[in-house]
């Protein structure tokens, strides 16, 4: 409802503490969801109904692009977050009327200085990877961010291993179920999040197209996601969840790597291909990863194993949005400096601050030759910041691979066998 209601003159903090409001919101959505299967569905249908669970939520991060396109098309962009109440409406009746009650019968308390740490550790982090470019990676300011978010960490994981009632019990990361799972989870995001933050900059200010056309053209990634992600369990289930975790966190990675190839001229057909491989490497990971890691906890835990699980997701995807495009910011406009020449300095500053600004100014200045090397120049920074994200996916499946257990047990047998993963 903050967003709705902005205008022209709203300002920027009011757009951040109505997107704040939201994502509070779905803090408490996304681990309540999945927390709620694990409890509804017996062990031998767990594994399938995490990955249709895996496949909707993966291909509503795609389908999202289309409707907002739509709408900014036809109507106002507050139209983005107004078409939300309406699902919001459903969900609530559906969920009243559809859904049982589960709860840790222990009751725990809230850690709130846990979570207040934990807050600053990953806001901290964020945030200088974010300003890093602007200031220098080795500047003072950026050196004194970076060992804040050291330090939060530190106090927060103390904190943790100290408290009767920790908000996340960090012995947890003993069982290589919970920790293989988070790694998977987190590389993931961190490519997809990244992926899509400079993907759809690509596609609008590069390649020209519509913002409904840039949703459309994200429509293989989709389905894919769809397809991929309910197989996932089958697959895991005949050839072991570390097989298969770890060659979908390769697969994405040739994804990534594939997509880092385009050009300015690229064709759409070979964009259509690396979202796909892109997206057959999501959709074999998450499902797995996320039922390595709710099968690694006690029955009644399935809420921090399901709250662990969406961390995973949003540290994953807030860190790689920050860490891809500080390396598309920090390289973009290494080959503007010939056609800047002459151009005066608030101008050029504003060119290279980003591609949309080079846009504008080449359009203010009659420079059609600053447009062209703007494009040139991000997409090779974009081609540098994917190559990041394929060798970061790549590394990752090697650590899958060493970490995460070939077959994981049920939570059941876990309770009644102490808690350990089942191994070949």
């Amino acid at each position: 409802w903050g967003p709705l209601r902005a205008g022209v003159g709203t300002s920027a903090n009011q757009i951040i503490v109505g997107r704040a409001v939201m994502g509070l919101g779905g803090a408490f959505v996304m681990p309540s969801t999945l927390s709620i299967l694990t409890n509804v569905f017996p062990p031998h249908e767990r594994a399938r109904a995490i990955g249709v669970w895996a496949g909707v939520a993966g291909a509503a991060g795609a389908i999202g692009p289309i409707v907002s396109g739509f709408l900014l098309e036809h109507f106002w962009w507050g139209s983005i977050f107004f078409v939300n109440l309406p699902v919001v409406a459903i969900a609530l009746l559906g969920g009243y009327v559809l859904v049982p009650t589960s709860r840790d019968p222990e009751h725990a308390r809230l850690d709130l200085p846990g979570a207040a740490l934990s807050i600053g550790a990953v806001g901290t982090l964020v945030y200088g990877i974010i300003e890093a470019p602007q200031h220098g990676w080795l500047a003072p300011v950026t050196l004194a961010t970076f060992a804040g978010a050291i330090l939060f960490g530190v106090a927060f994981a103390l904190r943790e291993l100290r408290t009767e009632a920790p908000m996340l019990d960090l012995r947890y990361f003993r069982r290589r179920g919970f920790s293989g799972g988070s790694i998977a989870i987190s590389m993931m995001f961190f490519g997809m999040f990244g992926m899509f933050f400079l993907v759809t900059q690509y596609f609008q200010l590069v390649k020209g197209w519509s913002a409904l056309s840039t949703g459309f053209r994200t429509l293989p990634f989709a389905i894919t996601m769809m397809v991929a992600a309910p197989s996932s369990a089958q697959l895991a289930a005949r050839f072991g969840t570390k097989r298969v975790v770890a060659s979908g966190v390769a697969v994405a990675g040739l994804g990534l790597l594939t997509l880092s190839r385009a050009g300015v001229g690229t064709s759409y057909g070979y964009l259509a291909v690396a979202l796909v491989i892109l997206a057959a490497g999501m959709g074999l990971t998450m499902a797995p990863s996320t039922a390595a890691i709710m099968s690694s906890l006690p029955l009644a835990k399935a809420g921090v194993g399901s709250a662990m699980n969406d961390t995973n997701r949003e540290l994953g995807g807030a860190v790689g949005v920050a860490v891809l495009g500080s390396i598309l910011a920090s390289t973009y406009d290494r080959s503007l400096d010939t056609v800047l020449a002459g151009v005066p300095p608030e101008a050029a500053s504003v060119a290279r601050s980003s591609l949309g600004g080079a846009l504008e100014v080449a359009q203010r200045l009659g420079l059609p030759e600053l447009a062209t090397a703007a494009r040139s120049s991000f997409t090779d920074a974009m081609g540098l910041a994917l190559t990041v994200g394929a060798v970061v996916a790549l590394s990752a499946s090697v650590i899958v691979a060493i970490v995460l257990p070939q077959h994981i047990g049920t939570s059941e047998e876990q309770e009644r066998y102490g808690g350990h993963e089942v191994e070949d």
